[in-house]
């Protein structure tokens, strides 16, 4: 193991990835500012409905939140440069995170998948060559990497592509259900709209995606279908980049595939005059223990992490419970038709909450579909009464629709929510059963 992790490798691969990388959360993090993503997500709500747990995680007041993305920005470019690299990287983590914490009407995994992969770079030594830190400390400059950097990408990739493929193998993904509603809802695109709605596409997005998900990595690392790999892998993720509008984890999963070619095709591509590492010496730091432990730990958590639904009772389609973390991407279009009514304790007088009041045009979906967030809200607006020195009671009754079915009742409707714990280590009983097989 000592070999497969330490033995030293020519480090071209992971320098223009740094390069990459800190460009695209510079994209990224102003992108967000420029299409008005921090105003609908962060600064026109009220309130966030955070990750439970983190109640005290809001948005910043004012035009905070802007120069918070900001500051992502400048870290972008830093990591990209490669000046003060660490503590760039690091800090851009912990900014990520807590927004990826604070709020969930935008969750995407390409935001949690960011957050472990900025986590991970931290450790990485992607600054010890074209960098402003290895110009000012000449000490620091090295043409070589541990294997450990290029593996952790071979797995990760591997554990994040072979769970999405997976996930698409249900019935409503096969018989092509999803799919064409996917497409539907992208009916009004100038061009390409009505060209979406040809079964064609729809095939080849429903069965495309299973392919490309399940084979891109062995083909990858597989030296004769690697060029082929990467040409579909071009077309697959512009293909998702305009149709779809998933941020940068179409480019940043191209940006990946400099680990998957040899390394001297990368040092002649990118790095003409930086010498070629090729004395693949094993250097076991002193760590070497602890780093390992660490690397299997890690591991197991990524491949444990998207089978906890398993271990829920319920379909995770309808109670979302093991839904997050999970690389279940794009699997089920929602609608729901969802009321909250709050009863005063010492009058017994009933208000129906009016959602305007509370919340903005974004997070009115989630509070109607997602029971985690439904129960949020409840308790939400069981502190705002309380400030009006009224201890009150919230019933919900949700009517949701799982890939165009007929609408179920989601939350039983007799349970108070405002007063349930929420445990996170299983299933809640106030969640419905869905029995989504049936037809009525």
């Amino acid at each position: 193991m000592n070999k497969l992790l330490f033995r030293h490798i020519d480090n071209s691969a992971l320098i223009i990835f740094r390069m990459f990388f800190g460009a695209l959360i510079f994209l990224e993090s102003f992108g967000a500012i420029l299409t008005g993503w921090i105003t609908r997500t962060l600064v026109e709500p009220k309130f966030t409905f955070n990750f439970i747990g983190f109640d005290w995680l809001q948005p910043l007041p004012g035009p905070w939140m802007y120069i918070y993305y900001a500051v992502m920005g400048i870290l972008g470019i830093f990591v990209m440069i490669g000046y003060k690299y660490r503590l760039s990287i690091l800090s851009f983590t912990l900014l990520w995170a807590g927004v990826y914490f604070m709020q969930k009407s935008s969750y995407n995994n390409h935001y949690y998948f960011l957050m472990i992969l900025s986590a991970v770079m931290i450790a990485m030594p992607a600054h010890k060559y074209a960098s402003v830190d290895a110009k000012l400390n000449p000490k620091l400059k090295s043409i070589s990497m541990p294997n450990w950097c290029r593996l952790y990408f071979f797995l990760q990739l591997f554990i994040l592509y072979t769970y999405a493929s997976i996930a698409k193998l249900y019935p409503d993904w096969l018989d092509l259900t999803v799919p064409r509603l996917l497409m539907e809802s992208k009916q009004h695109y100038v061009l390409v709209g009505n060209l979406l709605q040809y079964d064609l596409v729809v095939y080849f997005v429903a069965y495309g995606g299973i392919l490309f998900d399940g084979l891109i990595i062995p083909m990858l690392l597989w030296k004769r279908t690697r060029k082929i790999a990467f040409f579909a892998s071009i077309i697959f993720h512009l293909f998702n980049s305009f149709i779809f509008q998933v941020g940068i984890f179409p480019y940043l999963s191209l940006a990946f595939a400099v680990f998957f070619f040899e390394p001297k095709y990368i040092q002649n591509l990118f790095f003409k005059n930086k010498p070629f590492y090729s004395e693949n010496e094993v250097v076991k730091p002193g760590y070497a223990p602890v780093f390992k432990t660490i690397f299997v730990i890690y591991f197991i958590v990524q491949i444990a992490l998207p089978l906890r639904h398993h271990c829920i009772e319920g379909d995770v389609l309808w109670t979302e419970e093991g839904h997050r973390m999970s690389w279940r991407m794009m699997l089920r279009t929602k609608s729901a038709t969802t009321t909250y009514t709050v009863i005063d304790k010492a009058t017994n007088k009933s208000t129906l909450i009016n959602f305007d009041d509370y919340l903005s045009k974004k997070q009115r979906k989630p509070a109607s579909s997602k029971p985690d967030v439904i129960w949020q809200f409840a308790q939400h607006l069981k502190k705002e009464y309380a400030k009006k020195g009224m201890d009150v009671e919230v019933y919900v009754r949700a009517f949701v629709s799982v890939n165009g079915r007929p609408k179920k009742q989601l939350i039983d409707p007799k349970v108070d929510l405002a007063s349930v714990k929420w445990n996170p280590f299983k299933h809640q009983e106030w969640i419905l059963p869905s029995k989504l097989d049936e037809n009525n």
